[in-house]
């Protein structure tokens, strides 16, 4: 049977797979919840020390449902903020949370006063806490509306609290940067034990027959399994950079995309939206999956094949492929001359005759048919 062990920030994980920041890690019945499903371990939902942030309004939280004729997708919208707690209480949990479960619980802290930062690390690591995430980037933080270089006031914060704390620290930072990379070897330069990749976006939505934004009237996080393939794309470039561990966030939903984020090279990813509208269930979903693409693979651990898919496995532009070999070709048995596949095609390869599609030698061999068609009928081949 494969191991789903592994490390990170020092800690040993049973699984790779870990509860995000949010309010499914908030309390410590949340987190025996998240215990008993399988994680790895738990970063609790963000102490904030803007106090205003500790009281969420309602509703916080919508599904934005985008049906693109029939190709489903959605966007998880969210305004949750801060823990409830003021940092005596938060600590109170850190401490209960140790005491009473065997994965490993993070906090998480966000401030906005190099006093608050130092203060709040002390009290999580007083606490008993055996690692801290720093949320440099929340979408609601103080540090993105705090103006001037958001880039030099997530460093500063981090500096502060690495001569603060012995413990290990883990810098959670925003993917709205210009040159993530420089951002996370900064970070390890001035101490971090790993990082996160990346912080929710805030976005907006906007009510058009009231003509205001919807909620609470402001702005929001969002993400969802459309929110992967950024990470996913700086986490395989970053990861051979690096000997921070990246622990990886955005878009999982399957075990799938727990494979790919481990294949481009994070040590474990984050969930959260999945559990939202999952449950906790999905954790062990999650692992079951893992394993068995790992038993399928002939993989032992997680450590056979971690990285395989980032560095100078992603080819550059100059190394691309660049002839036209692949065209699309039907399946006559399961078309069914819908008509999609001409429709969408702008070499007007697809000609429907006798109620099949037949592609014609004008194909580019752009691939998008494949997709597009509902039957699944058409799949790129080789080019004589």
């Amino acid at each position: 049977m494969p191991s789903l062990e592994t490390t990170y920030v020092g800690l040993k994980l049973r699984s790779p797979v870990i509860v995000a920041s949010s309010g499914a890690s908030e309390k410590l019945e949340h987190m025996r919840m998240a215990e008993d499903q399988g994680a790895g371990a738990v970063v609790m939902k963000s102490l904030f020390e803007k106090e205003v942030t500790r009281v969420a309004p309602t509703p916080r939280f919508a599904v934005l449902r985008h049906d693109l004729k029939n190709n489903k997708t959605f966007t998880f919208y969210s305004y949750e903020q801060a823990s409830v707690w003021g940092p005596e209480r938060y600590a109170q949990e850190v401490a209960a949370a140790r005491e009473n479960l065997s994965i490993p619980v993070i906090p998480s802290i966000n401030c906005h006063t190099d006093n608050g930062w130092a203060r709040y690390a002390r009290m999580m690591e007083e606490a008993g806490a055996p690692a801290i995430e720093l949320n440099l980037s929340c979408p609601h933080s103080s540090i993105a509306y705090s103006g001037g270089d958001v880039v030099k006031n997530m460093l500063g914060a981090m500096e502060i609290v690495r001569a603060e704390v012995r413990v290990p620290i883990v810098a959670k930072i925003t993917g709205q940067l210009t040159t993530p990379v420089s951002v996370v070897m900064e970070v390890e330069r001035l101490g971090a034990d790993g990082v996160v990749m990346f912080n929710r976006f805030a976005g907006l939505d906007i009510d058009i027959e009231r003509e205001q934004p919807i909620m609470h009237g402001g702005y929001a996080g969002h993400g969802g399994p459309w929110a992967m393939l950024y990470p996913l794309r700086w986490v395989s470039e970053i990861s051979p950079q690096t000997r921070l561990p990246i622990s990886a966030t955005s878009g999982v939903a399957a075990a799938d995309d727990v494979v790919k984020y481990l294949l481009a090279g994070a040590n474990n990813v984050q969930v959260c939206t999945a559990i939202y509208l999952s449950g906790f269930k999905i954790l062990r979903t999650l692992n079951d999956g893992l394993l068995e693409w790992m038993q399928r693979k002939g993989y032992d651990s997680i450590g056979d094949f971690r990285g395989r898919v980032s560095g100078a496995a992603i080819l550059s532009t100059d190394e691309i492929r660049r002839e036209h070999h692949m065209i699309a070709q039907v399946d006559a048995e399961r078309c069914v001359g819908c008509g999609m596949c001409s429709r969408v095609c702008l070499y007007s390869a697809p000609q429907i005759t006798d109620g099949k599609a037949v592609i014609t030698d004008s194909c580019d061999g752009c691939g998008l048919c494949v997709y597009v068609c509902p039957k699944s009928a058409i799949a790129m081949m080789e080019n004589g």
